[in-house]
C-alpha cells in the first residue's frame, strides 16, 4: 500500500498535460516499468473508465491501485495522484484572496487560456467522438438544446436522448473482442457500491432541501456533478458552472470560476481538482474537503461496482451503441460551454481574439504543454490590462 501511495504521489507531481497524457504516464509506469498489469488488462481498464461518468484518468489510477493492493490501494492511489494538484490550487486560491489579483490582468489572461483549451478540447474530442454525419448531428443538436434551455436538467436529458439515439441509429463498429478482465472484488461489494451510488444521487437533493445545512448542499452539488460528467475533465465545466456559479448559492462569480479553470491547466494531476479551489471559495478548508471528496466519490463507487461485471458488459451491443451517442452529446455540451459562459465573458475586442488564437496555435499546432500556455496567457493578460 505504501508503494502504491509513493508511486501515485510521484505521478501526481509530474503528470502534466490532461487526461490523455495521464493515461500515457500510467502505461509507462504501471504496465511497462512495474508490470502491475498486462497490456490487454490495462486497455480493458481504460475502456471501462471511458464508459463511466467521471474523471477517466483518476478512475484508471483507482483501478490500478485496487488491482495492486485492494480497495484501500485504490483510495491511496487516488490520494497520491490528487493531493499535489489540490495543494497547488489551494495556494492559488489564497494568492487570489490575499493578493488582490481578482480584478487584475492575470485573471483575464487565465480566462483567455480557458477559451483556447476548451476550443482545443472541442476540436479534438469532436474528431474522435463525432467523426461521422450522424454523431456530428447529435453533437450539434445537443449544443443547441443546452444553449436554448440552460439548466442542469437539460444536460441530463440531452445525455439520455443521445443514448437512445445511439441505441437506435448507430451501428456497432467492428473491433477486437476484449479480453476477460477479472479482479478480486466480490459481487456483493460491487452491487452494494452501485446501490449506494444510486441511493446518494437520489437522496442527497431531497436531504439538502429538507435540512438547512450548507455543507450538505455543497456535498450534493459536487456529488451530482461527479455522477453526471461524461467525457472527462473538460466537460465538468458546464455542469459546475450551472451548479456552483449559476445558482449564486456560494458567492462564486464567473471570473473566479474561470480563473480557477485556467489555473488548473497549469498544475499536474486531474482537472477535477478544480473542486478543491471552488470548495475553498465556498466554505474555506471544510468546503475544500467536502467538494473534493464529493466530486470523486461517485468514481470510487462506480469503479468498484462495475469492475467485476465489465468483461461481460462491454460485449453488449446496446452498451456500445448507446455510449456512441452519449460521447457525441458530450462534444455538443462542451461546444455550448465554449460559447456560454467562456467566450461571452472573455472575448471583448480584437486583441482578446488574437491572444486566444496565439494560445490555441501553441496548444493544438505546436503541441506545447498546457502549463506553458497558462504562463503565456497570464503574461498577455497582465500586458493587455
Amino acid at each position: 500500500m505504501l508503494e502504491v501511495l509513493a508511486v501515485s504521489f510521484r505521478l501526481g507531481l509530474t503528470s502534466f498535460g490532461g487526461p490523455v497524457a495521464h493515461l500515457a504516464y500510467f502505461h509507462e509506469e504501471y504496465v511497462q516499468r512495474r508490470k502491475w498489469m498486462d497490456e490487454r488488462s490495462y486497455a480493458d481498464l481504460v475502456a471501462l473508465c471511458q464508459f463511466l461518468p467521471g474523471p477517466a484518468s483518476s478512475q484508471v489510477g483507482m483501478g490500478i491501485g485496487i488491482v495492486r493492493a485492494g480497495v484501500l490501494g485504490g483510495v491511496l492511489a487516488w490520494l497520491g495522484f490528487t493531493l499535489p494538484s489540490v495543494i497547488a490550487l489551494l495556494c492559488f486560491a489564497l494568492l487570489l484572496q490575499s493578493g488582490g489579483l481578482i480584478d487584475a490582468g492575470l485573471l483575464h489572461g487565465l480566462k483567455l487560456v480557458a477559451v483556447a483549451i476548451v476550443a482545443q478540447a472541442v476540436l479534438t474530442m469532436g474528431q474522435k467522438l463525432a467523426p461521422d454525419p450522424l454523431r456530428a448531428t447529435i453533437a450539434v443538436t445537443a449544443a443547441a438544446m443546452v444553449l436554448m434551455w440552460q439548466s442542469a436538467v437539460t444536460q441530463i436529458l440531452v445525455i439520455l436522448l443521445a443514448a437512445v439515439a445511439g441505441l437506435l441509429f448507430i451501428r456497432r463498429s467492428s473491433e477486437e473482442q476484449p479480453s476477460n478482465f477479472s479482479i478480486a472484488i466480490s459481487r456483493r461489494l460491487a452491487i452494494g457500491c452501485l446501490l449506494l451510488f444510486v441511493g446518494l444521487l437520489i437522496a442527497l437533493p431531497f436531504a439538502s432541501h429538507a435540512m438547512d445545512w450548507g455543507w450538505l448542499s455543497l456535498f450534493d452539488s459536487f456529488y451530482r456533478v461527479g455522477s453526471l460528467v461524461f467525457g472527462g475533465g473538460h466537460v465538468v465545466l458546464p455542469l459546475l458552472q450551472d451548479e456552483i456559479v449559476g445558482t449564486g448559492a456560494y458567492g462564486i462569480n464567473e471570473e473566479v470560476f474561470l480563473a480557477g479553470y485556467g489555473a488548473v491547466q497549469a498544475v499536474p494531476g486531474p482537472l477535477f481538482t478544480i473542486s478543491a479551489y471552488l470548495g475553498w471559495f465556498a466554505n474555506g478548508l471544510l468546503g475544500l474537503f467536502i467538494a473534493t471528496i464529493a466530486i470523486f466519490l461517485p468514481s470510487f463507487l462506480l469503479v468498484i461496482g462495475v469492475l467485476p461485471f465489465w468483461s461481460e458488459l462491454r460485449r453488449q451491443r446496446a452498451v456500445q451503441t448507446a455510449l456512441g451517442g452519449v460521447n457525441a452529446a458530450v462534444v455538443g455540451i462542451l461546444l455550448a460551454a465554449l460559447y456560454d459562459p467562456i467566450w461571452r465573458s472573455t472575448i471583448f475586442n480584437p486583441l482578446d481574439f488574437v491572444a486566444v488564437i496565439v494560445l490555441f496555435v501553441m496548444l493544438h499546432i505546436w503541441k506545447l504543454p498546457s502549463w506553458l500556455a497558462v504562463i503565456v496567457g497570464a503574461t498577455l493578460g497582465l500586458l493587455m490590462l
